[in-house]
């Protein structure tokens, strides 16, 4: 009779239920400062810029807030983008960077 021994296959169950449970804790809505959602290795690789607040202070608008931010026309801070980033566009750059958010918290 033929005998087949899996070693491992335990381990890899725990790691795939540590994984699912971590999926299912950023499942939905979040709010994330910008800090954390643009860190400064994204910001350093996909920009000009040194950080997220230096991005900002460079930008010409005000943003001291997340109402200062939602007054900035959207054209105007698309062109922004596209001039100093990697990125076509403000949309772009916020799924790049949530791509990586998301990869970071369920530990890929």
């Amino acid at each position: 009779m033929f005998k087949f021994e899996m070693k491992g296959l335990d381990e890899f169950q725990r790691k795939l239920d540590t994984l699912q449970k971590r999926i299912k804790n950023i499942d939905g809505e979040h709010a994330i400062p910008f800090s954390e959602l643009f860190p400064q290795d994204f910001i350093r690789k996909n920009t000009t810029f040194q950080n997220i607040e230096d991005m900002f202070e460079h930008s010409g608008f005000t943003v001291n807030s997340q109402e200062d931010f939602k007054k900035i026309p959207d054209k105007e801070w698309d062109n922004f983008i596209a001039s100093n980033t990697k990125f076509k566009n403000w949309k772009e750059m916020i799924d790049a960077a949530s791509g990586e958010w998301i990869k970071k918290k369920i530990g890929l």
